[in-house]
């Protein structure tokens, strides 16, 4: 941060100007360390195009989950809050997270509780994460709930990123080969056809669909780009409302093998959170709230949600899961034996894992049949485009000789 000041030197005469610290405590100890006695000091608006950039940052899985263990550490070795994220902020790379931890510092300083101090970056620090906190704080045992947290964050990015990784290696190549064949049949193509045209030559069906194809391109080709473009305006718009949220999650779950491994991703994270929330003291009710707002997928979230209202109403978390179709019996049933026997914590941990082991193993199958598949798709469609051009070519060659 960078912070404007007015100040006296030993001599008597004023000072201003500018210093850059991480916060204002260190920026008036760097002041009276140069025999400065500061009259004024306040933070300055940086509106510079790097401050623009800045907004749009984001802070990584992996940077929370290392806070959550050195936090964790730190409690563990009796120090206090105030000092700790003080510390930590200090030592912190990423600028939004070390604005961050400044600003939880200060709340601290003046009174706040950590759990309501981290509420203000929601961006951050997911209810799940503060709704833990405050447990870890009336239990007295923030260590604990530190590392738990970062426990199930690292958990949960582990899954996460790998079913992500697996299905971004398809789109990219699903993409370049899409734009290899928009510069076929718009650049290519269309010179290899007026050659074909003026042969003369009964041209095959599959030639005769390639030029078309490559015609429509290029006489249209910038109307369909700009039809594109509002389309993709329109799609997106659509899919920030509820009911865009709701048809895209259902799409997600309905693609063959792929809605399988959405669908166990997402009880893996149900599983998840219920059980660190509830062995860390939280009602079921609120656990149930809190799962809907993180469990990434509107369907599920609805689930959660009419669970909710069912358990207030007195009914059994087990019975209101099997009402849905989303809800294998499995876990239904293992979460019964669990209510009945007073151990659901320990159930829904076993559930938890048992899926994070089969979202890995559905991630490294679909990354083991991703190559071949891609191949043959590529292959063929390639192949097709050439024998489309190059074999009309060949006979115009051989008829001429």
């Amino acid at each position: 941060m960078i912070f404007s000041y007015k100040a006296i030197d030993k001599s008597g005469a004023s000072k201003e100007g500018n210093i850059e610290a991480i916060n204002i405590d260190v920026a008036i100890n760097s002041l009276q360390k140069r025999d400065l006695i500061i009259s004024a000091i306040n933070p300055v608006e940086d509106h510079s195009l790097s401050r623009a950039f800045y907004l749009f940052k984001r802070v990584p899985a992996k940077d929370v989950v290392i806070l959550s263990r050195q936090l964790a550490t730190l409690f563990d070795a009796q120090v206090s809050a105030l000092r700790i994220f003080k510390l930590i902020s200090s030592e912190v790379e990423n600028p939004i997270l070390r604005k961050s931890l400044i600003e939880v510092a200060d709340d601290l300083q003046g009174g706040s509780s950590i759990s309501n101090a981290l509420s203000k970056h929601p961006q951050i620090f997911s209810d799940f994460y503060v709704n833990m906190v405050k447990a870890g704080e009336e239990t007295g045992k923030l260590n604990e709930t530190f590392n738990f947290l970062a426990d199930y964050l690292d958990r949960n990015y582990e899954v996460t990123s790998k079913a992500r990784n697996a299905l971004i290696y398809p789109a990219f190549v699903i993409s370049v080969f899409i734009g290899v064949m928009v510069l076929m049949f718009t650049l290519i193509v269309p010179r290899i056809s007026v050659i074909l045209l003026d042969s003369g030559q009964e041209l095959p069906i599959y030639t005769k669909a390639v030029i078309a194809i490559s015609d429509f391109f290029v006489s249209y080709g910038i109307l369909m780009l700009v039809g594109l473009v509002i389309a993709g305006f329109f799609l997106g718009k659509f899919l920030k409302t509820d009911e865009g949220k709701f048809q895209l999650d259902s799409l997600k779950l309905s693609i063959p093998y792929v809605g399988t491994l959405y669908r166990k991703l997402y009880l893996s994270v149900i599983s998840d959170n219920l059980n660190t929330m509830i062995g860390s003291g939280i009602p079921m009710l609120r656990a149930l709230e809190i799962t809907s707002n993180v469990v990434g997928n509107e369907i599920f979230k609805r689930i959660l949600n009419e669970s909710l209202i069912a358990v207030k109403g007195g009914s059994s978390l087990s019975a209101s899961f099997s009402q849905y179709t989303e809800i294998p019996g499995i876990l239904v049933q293992m979460i019964k034996v669990g209510e009945e026997s007073g151990e659901l914590g320990n159930i829904l941990k076993t559930m938890a894992k048992f899926y994070q082991r089969e979202v890995i193993n559905a991630v490294d199958t679909l990354v083991d049949l991703i190559e071949p598949v891609m191949i043959v798709i590529l292959g063929l469609g390639v192949g097709l485009l050439m024998a489309s051009v190059l074999l009309p070519i060949y006979n115009i060659a051989d008829s001429t000789v």
